[in-house]
């Protein structure tokens, strides 16, 4: 190998920053989107596992306030006009379409069990878009995060070998930065592609588990209603 190849790669500078620094335009916009999709991925994780852990909790608590023995209206009462939580909004969307069903002499309009089950389905299908918003966006870097990296390394191994032409010389000292440049970006696509995919499969898992939760307690819920109705 030519000595001079061996002491002048040393003096290149191959951190992160030295790397960024050194790419060409097109490298470094593909890497700063990289990271921002990264940054951005992560605060979606975070704010889904905060906000599917108090929706545990929520139904936790709200069930335990169903099944304790309270009247259902009085629960309802309880509850008011704004429910907080998404149980307690379900659960509202039944209790208001079944005051709604009953006339004024105290006897229930037909077909009010189907209403109460379609106002309990729209209040379920809400909770679940209000659930599972997000969730896409991971998806999406999943998806295409690394194409976009490869997109960043294949234009930086061009711009390497225009170097190389330019410099008419194959050394190391001339292909090594350029190449090093242009794995960056792979690296980046694959550093936002990973968490997003592995926590897309799960957060998508544990909202479907908290969304059958609530379809659950409107069959209970409707199961009681037709008691009720059977035995009046």
């Amino acid at each position: 190998m030519d000595p001079t190849t061996l002491t002048s790669v040393p003096d290149i500078d191959f951190s992160l920053l030295g790397l960024f620094l050194r790419a060409s335009l097109i490298v470094q916009l593909v890497m700063i989107a990289l990271i921002i999709a990264s940054f951005w991925s992560w605060a979606i994780i975070i704010q889904k596992h905060i906000r599917y852990r108090r929706a545990r909790a929520e139904a936790a608590e709200f069930e335990a306030a169903f099944w304790s023995g309270e009247p259902l209206d009085e629960l309802y009462d309880h509850i008011g006009p704004a429910p907080a939580t998404s149980p307690q909004r379900v659960f509202a969307a039944g209790m208001t379409e079944w005051r709604r069903s009953h006339r004024a002499d105290g006897r229930l309009i037909p077909g009010a069990v189907a209403r109460i089950d379609r106002s309990m389905d729209v209040a379920i299908s809400k909770e679940a878009r209000e659930m599972t918003g997000g969730l896409t966006y991971l998806a999406s870097v999943g998806s295409a995060s690394p194409f976009v990296g490869l997109f960043g390394t294949v234009w930086g191994i061009k711009t390497a070998f225009e170097e190389i032409a330019l410099a008419e010389s194959s050394n190391l000292a001339v292909v090594a930065p350029g190449i090093a440049e242009a794995l960056l970006a792979t690296g980046l696509g694959l550093l936002a592609a990973i968490p997003a995919t592995i926590y897309y499969n799960k957060l998508t898992d544990d909202s479907d588990e908290i969304i059958s939760g609530f379809e659950a307690f409107a069959d209970e819920f409707n199961t009681i209603l037709s008691r009720q109705l059977d035995a009046a």
